[in-house]
């Protein structure tokens, strides 16, 4: 299949979720038991406030900010752009290169459903993206 669905891609997730008062620290720890690259800062209803990734944390620390105290809320990417799950693989992978990030969060009136990453997506997808992606490159 050469271009899914989202929620083909998402339907047995369960997305790391955490809080905005939750420490930088904490998200760093759990990514690395769950061997993810994102957090979404949910509250307690799941409604999406923003994305943690291990940028984030860089950041953090390089600005001087202890992790074991520094919120997720101070670090987070707020109200980041969103997919919902009937978009397909192709304009995740659009939404992705356009916006410059590597994970986008897939969301139903508000409410996390997944995430997908770059690294979710197969061989034939990509390959159709790059493709769309050359042609435009010729066309401007």
């Amino acid at each position: 299949m050469s271009n899914r669905n989202v929620s083909f891609i998402v339907k047995d997730q369960n997305p790391l979720m955490l809080r905005p008062a939750d420490t930088v620290q904490t998200a760093c720890r759990k990514m690395c038991e769950r061997n993810v690259g994102a957090v979404l800062v949910t509250d307690a209803h799941a409604h999406l406030k923003g994305v943690f990734t291990g940028r984030d944390a860089v950041q953090i620390i390089a600005r001087g900010g202890d992790p074991a105290s520094a919120r997720l809320a101070e670090a987070m990417t707020p109200d980041p752009d969103t997919i919902a799950p009937e978009r397909t693989a192709i304009e995740a992978l659009h939404m992705m290169c356009d916006g410059g990030y590597r994970h986008l969060p897939v969301v139903v009136e508000g409410k996390v459903v997944g995430i997908v990453s770059r690294s979710d997506f197969k061989g034939l997808e990509l390959d159709r993206f790059e493709d769309e992606q050359n042609l435009w490159e010729r066309i401007c």
